[in-house]
């Protein structure tokens, strides 16, 4: 069992290792919904987090965790992956993300 989850770390690292090198603008996340701002209900949330719609460039992230190439738990993401510049909304959102192909 330890063998086949070690294989697989060493088979996902390189994957995330690329996928790092394409997101050198802001952080890479694993984000449960990626949205544009202008969705009502996406504009509703970032209004509460006080974020103005307007100043917003490229996609908004939902939930979002940080996906890391350090240790097995983070290497995985069955939802969106993205890079975004801004992540500083403790995970509830995460904007100017662009979806990134972890699934080389």
């Amino acid at each position: 069992m330890f063998g086949r989850a070690s294989a697989a770390l060493l088979l996902a690292l390189p994957i995330l290792a690329a996928a790092q090198s394409d997101c050198t603008t802001g952080s890479l996340e694993c984000c449960s919904s990626v949205q544009s701002a202008s969705n009502p209900v996406i504009s509703t949330l970032l209004g509460l987090l006080g974020i103005v719609v307007g100043d917003i460039t490229g996609q908004v992230g939902v939930t979002c965790s940080p996906i890391t190439v350090v240790g097995a738990g983070g290497t995985s993401c069955s939802e969106q992956p993205v890079c975004c510049t801004n992540n500083s909304f403790n995970g509830v959102v995460a904007l100017g993300c662009t979806p990134i192909n972890i699934n080389l």
